[in-house]
């Protein structure tokens, strides 16, 4: 039986996670991914397998927090369709193959990852980089391969893949606010197939905690999902009402923070 004051901590985290998810129109990964693993440990669980477990059990959380972004760009017609279905085969492709190799990693190597992946997007939203448009979307075939890129790295880092899939479609002349629309919508197959490779990978592992489905922790994905789902509207509406890039440039700060905080841990 777990413990309350856990459960009450997994949904503290969802309220933070959905907060700015809403405020600042990122994923919650980057922040759920490391806090958790850290939670994991604290309560001595899944010794050496924290990595896999925060993973499968961020990209589940995608899951239930995407869809409502994805309805509510849709009805604003801003979502790039014809996109989504071109780079969806390569998306699920990457992020399965990539969520499935990552299952059989040593926790080390996946931690490591994940602190560069974190100074990358500090970084990023530090010099909030949108690239200059230079060219039109490439063929099947090129959207394709980048499609299975950003699903690999996105399985890696637990995202739904905005930090990736944004600035891609910005370089390929994709107005801003459509690419986050698209965006969003790109998020779901990674978190179809994410969780489901975490699920599968993991399915034999033993030393699993009770309460996991394969590599998907489901007392922390209960309350994260419950969390971000309250706090989600609340962010959004404050977004309108505050000035977005000094938001920003703090939640680089606390990415900065905990990319340094997992590398003195390494």
């Amino acid at each position: 039986m777990i413990d309350p004051a856990w459960l009450a901590a997994y949904g503290g985290l969802g309220l933070v996670v959905g907060f700015v998810a809403g405020l600042l129109g990122v994923g919650g990964g980057l922040i759920i991914v490391p806090v958790l693993i850290m939670m994991l440990h604290a309560q001595g669980l899944a010794a050496g397998m924290e990595p896999q477990l925060a993973l499968g059990t961020s990209l589940a959380s995608i899951l239930f927090t995407s869809l409502s972004s994805v309805h509510a760009h849709h009805r604003q017609g801003a979502v790039e369709w014809p996109l989504v279905r071109r780079i969806a085969p390569g998306i699920v492709l990457g992020t399965l193959l990539g969520a499935m190799l990552a299952a059989q990693m040593s926790a080390w190597v996946l931690k490591v990852f994940f602190v560069a992946f974190l100074f990358y997007a500090a970084i990023q939203m530090w010099l909030d980089f949108k690239p200059a448009p230079h060219r039109g979307l490439p063929g099947r075939p090129g959207t394709t391969l980048a499609g299975s890129v950003i699903g690999a790295v996105s399985s890696w880092a637990g995202i739904g893949g905005g930090t990736l899939s944004v600035p891609f479609m910005l370089w390929h002349n994709v107005s801003l606010h459509r690419a986050i629309a698209t965006s969003a919508a790109i998020g779901f197959p990674i978190a179809i197939a994410g969780a489901l490779g975490y699920v599968w990978g993991g399915w034999q592992a033993s030393g699993r905690p009770a309460g996991s489905l394969g590599f998907v922790y489901l007392p922390a994905l209960a309350g994260i999902a419950l969390g971000s789902v309250l706090t989600a509207p609340l962010g959004a509406r404050t977004a309108h009402r505050t000035p977005v890039r000094p938001l920003k440039r703090i939640f680089a700060l606390l990415l900065l923070a905990l990319a340094l905080r997992m590398a003195s841990n390494l």
